[in-house]
């Protein structure tokens, strides 16, 4: 609220000094929730087979709700209600298919009867397979009618997966088993819900991590370069400690949320290989990931980690872990044996689900073997492109373009002498603007270079930036096709130079105001509000001052004028009396 404040004070000021097929058999409808936190919306179709919600937590083996039917028997051709209640519940998914072959395709279709609460969905490229939840508000009770198809089996099975909320759920509670009049009898045995894996046990640690053998044992990334996480709680600290034929891991720093790292074959996130350690009920839970672009990670299995133990300690977290250098067979676990730039972030986590990192993460300068020599290396948070596009906008738009102004507006009479052919004024006017559109040339290109093409998550800014671009280079474009000081057209020259420059100065501050937030900068707040706001001030506060000064400078040539023309007119009427007698004689 308060950058707005000061975006629209400035502008005002601105604004004010520029003036002048399915097989037959038996199936089996399934009842299944998918990830609320993952998908608040119910767009699950993509969870349709497996049932599992994407979470890092296990699922509950105790049900707690419950699915019922209207009728126990059926025909093809009926619709059967079907009911989900229990506890508060916030998500579900609800299929058909065969009770003799669960891993069959859903069968038949859904009609809903409150479509405030549940939805269809599209499930093997079939509308209408499967329902699930519109919104992630809590439910005590879910009604729908499933259609039973021409070619229907002889029994169908009702099955559900129920999410209370992010870390508790419950997957395929069975439910009852209808069938045809005349089919003969169900004998299959119901083991519809897979065994838990185990996983792997999990440690407290009773120490904090040590800097002392990075470098020599360990392969350490700090920041800031060279903290210590033992002594100092800002320091975010990421160790590798090769032992034969595994590695071990260790991540500290300062999060209530989450702690994560990622080995990334660019400087790109998307196709990663990630670790994260979420801080959640006074617990910390260490999960394997993949980051699939800038979308939310996908969490895998513990399997591949041993070892694991944490420590939360005065607001830092810390978490460790041990995995083999290569992983054959296992998905998304790259071989730690090849160089990779390692990315480093932390965030905000609800109830389990990590949120959008609160900073841009550490990257490191260059891809790094973490198996190889230890080292002690860095990383930036801003990358070079972007503080290089950063500072030329700042210094073309704040600096140049401003003092510009200020030579054509209030010097026009104190440097009117001439140099090299043009008034004094004129060149340094020109010379300043001509800078600013090649600075601002230059630092357009580079967040292009460094995206790669368009940025879409950088909000209004990118278009604001395109905007000041087209009038930087029309401006000296314009100027070029100036007409002569007294042709008719130089009136209609100078008011377009003026808006075109004028709106150029509005929009290039309302862009770098944007910019100043965007986490590719990663510029300390609020002191970048206070310096650019000092800056714009600075330069309408001169402006105000000038056009005082030269308000009053006009009113003296004004109250000289008026002297003048008074004793002039003194002078002649003296004249006129003093030739009247003799006229009249």
């Amino acid at each position: 609220m308060y950058k707005n404040n000061v975006l629209l004070i400035f502008f005002f000021f601105f604004f004010e000094m520029a003036v002048p097929g399915f097989t037959f058999g038996a199936f089996t409808l399934v009842l299944h929730v998918s990830s609320v936190a993952n998908y608040p919306s119910g767009k699950v179709g993509k969870s349709c087979h497996g049932m599992v919600p994407e979470h890092s937590h296990t699922a509950r083996s105790d049900p707690v709700h419950n699915v019922s039917v209207s009728q126990m028997t059926f025909r093809p051709g009926d619709q059967i209600e079907v009911t989900l209640s229990g506890l508060p519940f916030r998500g579900f998914l609800l299929e058909a298919r065969n009770a003799e072959d669960l891993s069959g395709p859903p069968i038949g279709s859904f009609t809903l009867i409150d479509s405030q609460v549940s939805q269809l969905l599209t499930c093997e490229d079939v509308q209408g397979y499967a329902v699930s939840h519109t919104n992630p508000s809590k439910k005590t009770k879910i009604k729908v009618y499933w259609n039973a198809p021409s070619n229907s089996p002889n029994h169908i099975k009702f099955l559900v997966t129920v999410v209370e909320k992010y870390k508790i759920y419950w997957v395929k509670i069975p439910g009852p088993v209808i069938s045809q009049p005349n089919a003969p009898p169900f004998t299959t045995p119901e083991a519809t819900v897979a065994p838990l894996s185990t996983l792997p046990p999990v440690s407290h640690l009773t120490k904090s991590f040590s800097a002392s053998d990075c470098g020599n044992k360990k392969f350490c990334i700090r920041s800031p370069l060279n903290c210590d996480p033992e002594k100092e709680r800002a320091c975010f600290f990421l160790s590798f400690t090769r032992d034969d034929q595994s590695v071990v891991v260790e991540m500290s720093g300062p999060s209530k949320g989450y702690l994560s790292f990622a080995f990334s074959h660019d400087r790109w996130m998307g196709d990663d290989d990630a670790y994260v350690c979420i801080h959640e009920d006074h617990t910390v839970h260490i999960q394997p990931s993949r980051l699939m672009g800038r979308s939310h990670p996908v969490m895998d299995s513990r399997g591949a980690l041993e070892d694991m133990a944490w420590r939360l300690a005065a607001g830092v977290m810390q978490c460790s872990f041990r995995r083999n250098i290569t992983l054959p067979g296992v998905k998304n676990r790259f071989d730690l044996n090849t160089s990779y730039y390692i990315f480093l972030a932390d965030g905000a986590a609800d109830n389990g689900r990590i949120c959008k990192h609160s900073q841009q993460p550490l990257i490191t300068y260059e891809k790094h073997n973490v198996t190889d020599y230890p080292k002690n290396v860095g990383g930036s948070r801003s990358l070079f492109l972007l503080k290089a596009h950063g500072a030329l906008m700042f210094v073309a738009w704040m600096t140049t373009v401003s003092i510009g102004v200020l030579m054509a507006r209030f010097f026009k009479f104190v440097w009117a002498k001439p140099v090299f052919g043009q008034a004094a004024w004129f060149q340094v006017h020109r010379t300043l603007m001509l800078t600013t559109t090649a600075l601002t040339c230059i630092a357009f290109v580079l967040p292009f270079i460094y995206r790669r093409g368009w940025s879409w998550y950088a909000g209004y800014h990118p278009y604001l930036g395109c905007i000041v671009m087209v009038f930087a280079v029309l401006q000296p474009l314009l100027a070029a096709f100036r007409p002569p000081l007294y042709d008719p057209r130089r009136q209609m020259f100078n008011w377009t130079h003026w808006s075109m420059g004028t709106a150029a100065r509005i929009i290039a501050v309302a862009a770098m105001f944007l910019g100043m937030d965007l986490p590719g900068l990663n510029l300390p707040g609020p002191w970048k509000t206070y310096a650019m706001t000092g800056f714009v001030a600075w330069h309408v506060g001169t402006e105000i001052v000038l056009e005082i000064h030269a308000y009053r400078l006009s009113r003296k040539v004004e109250i000289l004028d008026d002297a003048r023309i008074q004793i002039l007119q003194s002078f002649t009427v003296a004249e006129a009396e003093v030739s009247t007698p003799f006229l009249t004689y």
